[in-house]
């Protein structure tokens, strides 16, 4: 089965995380999303494999987040989708994607289910 990671290398939990990938002798494919942008289809893919809160996909800690003037709270899942595609840097890194699952690389351990 493929591994993909979407990776940002300025990210240290994202190399964190392709590094613990690499040790488990995975060799995953590797998406820098901020040079191949993803379509409005592939982050809602990414949000229905993660599951769960459809905020923990998006960062609040950047200048585009905040030109946003709103909560994560206040967003709803086409909000969410609408930002990143808008501004991909607003994905929340890493994402490591198995088949028709995927977890986010925080911490780095939180993707090795994705192993099994």
């Amino acid at each position: 089965m493929t591994i993909t990671i979407w990776h940002n290398p300025r990210c240290s939990k994202s190399r964190e995380t392709l590094e613990l990938l690499k040790k488990k002798g995975v060799e995953p494919s590797i998406r820098e999303y901020l040079k191949a942008p993803p379509s409005k289809s592939e982050v809602e893919g990414l949000l229905n494999m993660v599951g769960g809160d459809p905020t923990m996909l998006i960062r609040d800690g950047e200048a585009e987040f905040k030109a946003l003037k709103k909560k994560k709270t206040d967003l709803s899942k086409t909000d969410i989708v609408k930002a990143i595609v808008a501004h991909p840097v607003l994905l929340q890194r890493p994402i490591v994607v198995s088949g028709k699952r995927a977890a986010i690389g925080r911490p780095p351990e939180a993707v090795l289910p994705l192993l099994k």
